[in-house]
């Protein structure tokens, strides 16, 4: 961006915050683990944040730490800014994501932005942009019950629940979304009682990544005046099915879709078969960037629809990257659905890894093996291995001992980020495994 583009786009924004009456800006970023962080300033604040960014302590901050990570700054992105619609009481508020840098005003190396516009940007130095669209699960749960887990019905998947509070929250939220520039596709009723979906259109995957984070908080702000609360744990309930966040991704060629070739079965491109084949190949090191946590390891088990086979299929919703169907003059939609993330994850961190294991796969020229079309859970043994169908890491622990052997990873993360993103990892399988569970007591007691 030039100098005078900068200050002309700043100056818009200033004026904006002036003829709207804003009195709060949100600079929002996020730690490691992908939690959501801001840090509110008055607007007239603003000016100078624009200038030359803003200080913030990150010494508490998860993936920051260190002493001398401890003044940090918050240097906004002027493409994010968006003001919040207008609630009936109270100020108004805007925000900006922001990047973070050191002192010394060069990114700093753990940002996660910063580590998917890394990969991005080795995307582009081979001529490609890299679009993701992912699909949001989460529950709605009674909030006056809590702490015990109700669902707000015991509706299933598609069913129509009348206008009553879920409908009215998930239209309030649709209705937020162009506001922050984001355009909502559909949302339904999911699988399991409580359970809903939240789909948005395809866009590159920094801002993807960013409206990841924006439709959570959203969710989450929203929540309470309707007497419910959103999770979006991968399991948060035993016995029924958990939370994914199945991911479409394409690389386009300017407005060509790269994945598209009209010779193919399943209309994919020698590229899109490298890439596809890179991501089977170093999908349990992956596993630990798109399902990160304990919990999520209680989702990817068998029965529940969540995938656990380390192979791909077309009609094959047990395994782990599906090809939709091609539709003819739709070319451009062509894509791979990976459907092992889930929504807890961190999303730069989780597309950042998906990607650089695909263009592994390119660099390699890697060839997946057949694709299957049949049910894997009720193979057998023997048949699975005949296929060459791995297995998913059953625990966070595995995923982490997969993920330092991953090298396209362990490039991506650089070797200080992997050991702060492995010790986060380590602190709630150790806070876990010292958890007396409510199974533990009916077992033992």
């Amino acid at each position: 961006m030039t100098k005078k583009r900068s200050a002309d786009q700043a100056g818009e924004i200033i004026k904006k915050v002036k003829e709207n009456q804003v009195k709060i800006i949100e600079l929002q970023f996020s730690d490691l683990t992908g939690r959501p962080k801001k840090l509110e300033i008055e607007d007239s604040q603003l000016a100078g944040a624009i200038e030359g960014g803003q200080w913030y302590d990150g010494s508490s901050i998860e993936g920051h730490g260190r002493i001398a990570e401890s003044d940090m700054r918050l240097v906004p992105d002027l493409s994010t800014f968006a003001i919040f619609p207008q609630n009936t009481t109270g100020p108004r508020i805007a925000r900006l994501i922001c990047d973070i840098h050191t002192p010394d005003n060069q990114p700093f190396a753990s940002d996660p932005r910063f580590i998917l516009k890394k990969a991005l940007a080795k995307a582009k130095n081979l001529g490609y942009d890299y679009l993701v669209g992912p699909e949001l699960e989460f529950f709605l749960l009674e909030r006056a019950s809590l702490p015990n887990l109700r669902p707000h019905d015991n509706k299933g998947y598609f069913d129509d629940g009348g206008q009553g509070r879920s409908w009215r929250f998930l239209r309030k939220v649709m209705d937020n979304l162009p506001a922050f520039a984001i355009t909502g596709e559909c949302q339904h009723h999911e699988v399991a009682p409580g359970q809903h979906e939240l789909d948005i259109r395809y866009d590159s995957a920094l801002k993807m990544a960013d409206n990841v984070l924006t439709i959570k908080r959203l969710l989450k702000s929203l929540d309470q005046g309707f007497g419910l609360k959103v999770t979006f744990m991968p399991k948060p309930i035993q016995g029924i099915n958990g939370s994914g966040m199945h991911v479409h991704q394409s690389l386009f060629k300017g407005k060509q879709n790269a994945f598209f070739s009209p010779n193919n079965e399943y209309k994919l491109s020698r590229l899109a078969l490298h890439f596809l084949a890179g991501q089977l190949k170093y999908a349990k090191g992956l596993c630990a960037l798109v399902a990160s946590s304990v919990n999520s390891y209680k989702r990817l088990v068998p029965g529940y629809e969540a995938p656990v086979n380390v192979c791909w299929g077309q009609i094959n919703r047990s395994a782990l990257i599906r090809v939709p169907r091609y539709t003819p003059g739709k070319e451009n939609s062509t894509r791979l659905e990976l459907r092992c993330p889930d929504p807890y994850c961190n999303p730069y961190l989780a597309f950042a890894g998906m990607l650089a294991c695909g263009l592994e796969g390119l660099k390699e020229k890697l060839e997946p093996a057949e694709p299957v079309n049949e049910d894997v859970y009720h193979l057998t043994k023997k048949k699975r291995k005949a296929l060459k169908i791995g297995v998913l890491p059953a625990s966070l622990g595995e995923a982490i001992a997969e993920l330092k052997k991953c090298q396209p990873l362990v490039n991506l993360l650089g070797e200080e980020t992997l050991e702060k993103f492995l010790n986060a990892c380590q602190n709630d399988i150790e806070a876990a495994r010292l958890e007396v569970t409510p199974w533990e007591i009916k077992r033992f007691l």
